[in-house]
């Protein structure tokens, strides 16, 4: 209510109603100017592009805690990070699920054991941002790392044959690896097994870890030799079998 409202004369109030102007298409109703006395009613609020932008940063905010919230998962007998990643549809695959946990697991990717205790989406949720964050420069990528070479030996091919399984999700030590070659072949990549039940089938053990050719053609690894003397296809092939059949070579402690 105005403040002047209770000093204005009586014949005045003719003045607060509409008044009627003839037009020529009849009456029409003229409304008075409303003086500085009266409160004008406030104008719409436009909305803006800022304003719009300010009033989702609130629900975009819940939805990237609600993403981010990490999930710790108990490895088990069988377990690969390209098959954990691949269960949780985690971005990044298992490179990412290793980097994340490169702490708990050790250097080698290839090698987790029953009861590791893994966290996904930890670094998800530690780098949220809010909708209104400035983005951070691009930066020149890392010139691409050196290609490695490996010695033609046997601590070569193990070398080289567990980069191809941390590619691949296949767990395995080097030191498991060392100890099941040096059971079964000696360390002969050219070793042939003719007296056992296998060779009696017609599917001798061959190479350094005596595989027999159904057991290489169904576990041989994509991007290693067809080859089953082939030193590096041969270990490879042996290990995600054993990765299949006993979670790791790590387990191998015998005939398998």
């Amino acid at each position: 209510m105005s403040a002047t409202g209770n000093h204005r004369r009586r014949k005045s109030t003719s003045l607060s109603r509409g008044l009627i102007a003839a037009t020529t298409g009849g009456a029409a109703l003229v409304l008075p100017l409303i003086g500085a006395g009266f409160a004008s009613a406030a104008p719409a609020q436009t909305v803006t592009a800022e304003n719009a932008a300010v009033s989702t940063v609130a629900p975009v905010k819940e939805k990237a805690a609600q993403a981010a919230t990490p999930t710790t998962y108990s490895v088990v007998a069988g377990d690969t990070l390209s098959k954990i990643a691949k269960g949780y549809s985690v971005s990044g695959g298992w490179q990412k699920l290793y980097e994340d946990n490169r702490a708990t697991i050790g250097a080698n990717p290839a090698l987790i054991l029953p009861g590791m205790k893994l966290t996904i989406g930890a670094k998800a949720a530690a780098g949220a941002s809010t909708v209104n964050a400035v983005a951070a420069p691009a930066t020149t990528p890392a010139p691409a790392a050196s290609t490695v070479k490996y010695t033609n030996d046997l601590d070569g091919w193990i070398k080289e044959s567990l980069a191809v399984m941390a590619k691949n999700g296949i767990p395995g030590s080097y030191d498991s690896i060392h100890r099941n070659i040096m059971r079964e072949s000696s360390g002969n990549p050219r070793a042939i097994n003719n007296w056992d039940s296998n060779a009696a089938k017609g599917t001798p053990s061959k190479g350094l870890l005596q595989v027999i050719d159904p057991t290489f053609s169904a576990y041989h690894v994509p991007g290693t030799s067809m080859d089953i003397y082939d030193p590096v296809a041969n270990i490879t092939a042996a290990c995600n079998y054993a990765a299949d059949r006993y979670g790791s070579i790590d387990n191998v402690f015998g005939a398998y």
